[in-house]
């Protein structure tokens, strides 16, 4: 018997399936997020755990052993919001970009947008383009 891969792990899900979660106007923001994190990448869009869109990756172990592999960047389209993933703690680290950003909400390593029209596009670039260049040293 195979193996069952790690919960995240890419898969050959299509991206489109994945987009399909945000309708409306949500559609058309996740497709402004594809593009974005693709730009900013320079990685073609993957979808990891069936339900992430993911660009680029990278392998991390913590001090523990445990260790896994993660996307550089990554989001999940939804249909109330869309979930940013970034660099441990990115909130705490970068708080004058925070301020700045729009309405949003955040833990240790996500954020979450209601909506991309209440949201600085610049700052929002700006915290992918921290976190992207962080992400290889860190930990997801």
């Amino acid at each position: 018997m195979a193996a069952k891969p790690p919960a995240m792990s890419p898969s050959g899900q299509p991206v489109e399936e994945i987009l399909q979660r945000a309708t409306g106007l949500r559609r058309a923001e996740a497709e402004e997020l594809l593009a974005l994190l693709g730009e900013i990448s320079g990685e073609p869009p993957v979808v990891w755990a069936g339900r992430i869109i993911g660009f680029g990756e990278y392998e991390y172990r913590y001090e523990s052993g445990h260790g896994g592999r993660a996307p550089l960047l990554a989001f999940a389209p939804g249909p109330a919001k869309h979930t940013v993933y970034l660099t441990n703690d990115f909130a705490e680290r970068w708080p004058d970009l925070m301020e700045r950003l729009g309405k949003h909400r955040s833990s240790k390593a996500c954020l979450y947008l209601p909506r991309l029209a209440v949201v600085d596009r610049d700052v929002l670039r700006e915290l992918l383009e921290r976190s992207l260049a962080e992400t290889p040293s860190g930990a997801p």
